[in-house]
């Protein structure tokens, strides 16, 4: 069962340049018994899963304009980058970060850029490349307020994270992250980054077994087909999965009775997303590009028209 709908794209500022709102361009909300899941005994719906016109059919190409940037995410991993205008986000495009140079952004010369970026020599290596690049920072117009002791240590895909919920989900809301490591990231009533939670990310805890043992093989995560397993290869999984879903089940409650907001607002993005927020109740949206988004609301605030 597929129930789609349509909203505005226009995102509000107040003359503090605090974000007001913003809204999505299509959602769609997947039933449970989708991919042969059964329903759940309450006839629980499934996640909410966001996207944005730059993710359909477009024909918003990578064209570039006075008036367009040149997104960048550079993770551990992977990097993605996209064209956007101010108003959305263009086709997305990924390479292993291990293989960004030079030649990935020649066709994007005089571009503004925006950049996030967790790896520091592909980060130089963009500096170089442009002359206009927003660095996000503590230090740039973000749209929303940090309380943190140190907010130049705060990672700037983080940072763009808490940008774009904000404006899509509103405050207080909570985004989580699922990359080599798995980020919780915290906003506030007040639209204010309050801080967050950093552990192990799925993979990282599935490899270090197949690293550290002598027997145990490599897997990729999946669906786990019952907790129980028949085998070393679908024990591991149902330990990883079923383990997964319990950390982060019990890291949301704690942040819940800390922040003192039991109808706080859970938003999750990142490789393995789908995959855990599936049958966490706790987790409304996944949205696959929202560090992207959070980009691109960070151009439009710090690349006046």
């Amino acid at each position: 069962m597929l129930a789609t709908g349509v909203a505005a794209e226009i995102f509000s500022l107040t003359n503090s340049g605090q974000i007001m709102s913003l809204g999505c361009t299509t959602f769609s909300r997947t039933s449970s018994r989708n991919a042969g899941e059964a329903r759940s005994r309450r006839g629980r719906f499934g996640k909410l899963t966001v996207e944005f016109s730059g993710m359909r059919r477009q024909r918003y190409t990578s064209r570039l304009n006075s008036q367009s940037f040149l997104l960048i995410d550079i993770s551990n991993s992977f990097t993605k980058f996209a064209v956007s205008s101010r108003e959305r986000l263009g086709r997305v495009s990924r390479i292993a970060t291990q293989n960004l140079d030079a030649r990935t952004f020649a066709r994007f010369r005089g571009a503004k850029v925006v950049l996030s970026s967790v790896v520091p020599d592909k980060a130089r290596l963009v500096r170089k490349t442009f002359e206009q690049v927003v660095n996000v920072s503590a230090r740039v117009k973000l749209g929303v307020g940090i309380d943190y002791p140190k907010p130049l240590t705060i990672g700037a895909d983080r940072l763009a994270n808490a940008v774009s919920a904000t404006a899509i989900f509103g405050a207080p809301v909570v985004v989580v992250d699922f990359g080599t490591a798995v980020t919780f990231d915290i906003i506030s009533p007040a639209k204010t980054y309050v801080g967050g939670v950093i552990a192990p990310g799925l993979e990282a805890m599935t490899d270090y077994l197949f690293q550290r043992t002598a027997l145990l093989p490599k897997i990729k995560p999946a669906e786990p087909g019952s907790v129980i397993g028949k085998s070393t290869r679908a024990a591991m999984n149902a330990g990883a999965v079923f383990g997964y879903r319990g950390l982060v089940k019990q890291i949301l409650t704690e942040i819940k009775r800390e922040l003192g907001a039991p109808k706080l607002r859970v938003v999750a993005t990142g490789g393995y997303a789908d995959l855990i927020a599936r049958k966490l109740p706790e987790i409304e949206a996944v949205h696959p590009h929202l560090t992207l988004e959070g980009l691109r609301i960070i151009g439009t605030l710090n690349f006046p028209l």
